[in-house]
């Protein structure tokens, strides 16, 4: 009799440890579909002439000579 019981067990927890893979694998999935993308021009950011962080790229500037001094 034990050693039934001792089976069906293994069987649950066989279960259980397939039903946490497909639900961890349908997550992933998930934020593969959803997600905003990685891309280089969304991650590049740049600082303007105060400081401050921006997306957009800075205008370029003609050089002068108090630049160039």
């Amino acid at each position: 009799m034990a050693r039934s019981q001792n089976t069906f067990m293994k069987k649950q927890r066989e279960k259980l440890r397939k039903q946490k893979k497909e639900e961890k694998m349908q997550r992933k999935q998930e934020r593969q579909e959803n997600s905003s993308g990685g891309s280089l021009d969304a991650m590049i950011a740049y600082v303007d002439e105060f400081g401050n962080i921006t997306d957009t790229p800075p205008e370029e500037r003609a050089k002068t000579q108090a630049d160039a001094a």
